[in-house]
C-alpha cells in the first residue's frame, strides 16, 4: 500500500529519506493553533491526526501526520510571526531546559494510531544580541521555537536528552515502530 507523508516539512522528509522509507509527499492544509485544555503531548498528537486525516481524506494508502511543539515553563512556543518574537523565544529559551515533543499519527483505511515524543533540551546561556543576531538569519522563522537544531541553533544547545530527530521533527526509531507494527513496512531496513 502506498505511503504518504502529510507534511511540507523538508526535514521530516530528510529524515525518511536517510531511514530509506520512500514517502510521496501531500502536504495538509490544516491550521495549528493552540487549543486550550490539552496537554502540549495532545496537542501535538491533536495536529498531527488533522493533518493525516487531512491528506487521507484525499489520498489512499498509509498517511503519516507529525507536527512539533516547543514547550517551556509550561507555555508551547509555535512557529514565531516575526523576527522579533523569534528573539524573544530565543532569550525565553537561554540558559534554560525546555521540552520539544512530536506527535505522530499514521492514518489508513479505517485505523487511526498517534504517539508522541518528548525530548528534553538545554540551551546555553546568550545575551539578547546573540538571540536578536540568530534570529536575524531567519532559519528559525518557520519552526516552533524559532531555532533549527540541524542548522546555526545547534551552536544554542547545550545538551540533549532524548531522540535527536525528533527535536529535528521527527522521531526517527518512534516513527519506524509504528510504521513497522501496523504494516506500512515490509521489512526494515
Amino acid at each position: 500500500m502506498r505511503r504518504v507523508l502529510a507534511s511540507a516539512s523538508p526535514r521530516r522528509k530528510e529524515i525518511l529519506q536517510t531511514l530509506g522509507i520512500g514517502f510521496d509527499v501531500v502536504p495538509s492544509t490544516v491550521d495549528e493553533p493552540v487549543i486550550k485544555g490539552l496537554t502540549p503531548e495532545a496537542l501535538a498528537r491533536h495536529h498531527a491526526c488533522a493533518k493525516a486525516k487531512d491528506v487521507a481524506s484525499r489520498e489512499r494508502g498509509y498517511v503519516l501526520g507529525a507536527d512539533t511543539v516547543v514547550v517551556v515553563d509550561g507555555v508551547v512556543l509555535g512557529k514565531p510571526v516575526d523576527e522579533a518574537e523569534a528573539a524573544s523565544m530565543i532569550t525565553r529559551l537561554a540558559g534554560r531546559w525546555h521540552e520539544v515533543i512530536s506527535g505522530v499519527a499514521l492514518v489508513w483505511p479505517g485505523r487511526v494510531e498517534e504517539l508522541s515524543v518528548t525530548t528534553r533540551v538545554e540551551f546555553r546561556a546568550i545575551d539578547d544580541d546573540t538571540a536578536r543576531r540568530y534570529a536575524a538569519t531567519g532559519e528559525g522563522a518557520d519552526k516552533a521555537g524559532a531555532y533549527a537544531v540541524q542548522g546555526m541553533g545547534a551552536g544554542l544547545v547545550a545538551r540533549i536528552e532524548g531522540s535527536y530527530s525528533n527535536v529535528v521533527g521527527l522521531p526517527a526509531a518512534e516513527t519506524v515502530e509504528l510504521l513497522e507494527r501496523n504494516g506500512a513496512l515490509a521489512e526494515w531496513p
